[in-house]
């Protein structure tokens, strides 16, 4: 269920960014809840700008404190800490998959822990406290956020690549090859696809995008998290 005001307090305070109650509220609002809901607004425009706030924090952060690294390694580092793997670890971390309000599909199909959704949501939270208490503060709260992930940027460097980390791993635990499913919805001008993807047999994880690739990936990012964590 989403988050309580009483819960949603906690969320706030650990932020601790002069978010209004209405701006949080529309930073975690996916697409689903809205389109179930008449239409409301939801939180990929701010997700937008969440996205660039972070990369600039953290490519200014890892310029400034990294003067031997080269541009290569820096980009590597900085794609390893924005991934949508390291997001969702963030999202984890901070409890953020309940606050999260969801349409009924993405409810049963374990939406509050998908890697994709996760991601996008703290980037949209990340968009929100820039547009309400500035620059400053955003940059603030992007490093608190990603900050264990700037001092081990080595555990998320597979993640750059999903789809080959999710195939060498299931290698290694003797599963086979990773296989995915894909399916279109709407208009032409407006096509969401669908992937799930299955190793050994299993049905592993979902994922949803604009393109086929996307699709793909969502789904590799949840089923690498899943077999990651298996004994």
């Amino acid at each position: 269920m989403p988050g309580t005001s009483a819960t949603r307090v906690d969320l706030e305070k650990f932020l601790a960014v002069p978010i209004s109650p209405e701006l949080l509220e529309l930073a975690l609002t996916h697409r689903s809840y809205a389109y179930e809901h008449g239409g409301l607004a939801h939180n990929e425009r701010l997700e937008f700008l969440g996205d660039s706030i972070l990369g600039q924090a953290v490519t200014v952060k890892l310029y400034t404190e990294n003067p031997d690294l080269d541009e290569g390694e820096l980009a590597k580092r900085r794609a390893s800490v924005v991934s949508s793997v390291a997001l969702a670890e963030v999202g984890r971390r901070i409890d953020l998959g309940r606050h999260i309000r969801l349409g009924r599909g993405e409810e049963l199909t374990g939406g509050r822990d998908k890697s994709s959704i996760l991601a996008d949501t703290v980037e949209a939270v990340i968009g929100a406290a820039y547009l309400d208490a500035g620059a400053d503060a955003a940059t603030t709260l992007v490093l608190r956020l990603v900050g264990p992930l700037l001092d081990d940027p080595d555990r998320f460097g597979a993640a750059m690549d999903p789809k080959t980390s999710l195939q060498e791993l299931a290698a290694r635990l003797g599963r086979g090859l990773p296989n995915y499913a894909v399916t279109d919805s709407g208009p032409d001008h407006s096509k969401r696809f669908h992937a799930v993807v299955f190793v050994g047999g299993d049905r592993l994880a979902d994922g949803e995008g604009t393109s086929k690739k996307q699709a793909e990936i969502a789904a590799a990012l949840d089923a690498w998290t899943t077999l990651s964590a298996k004994p």
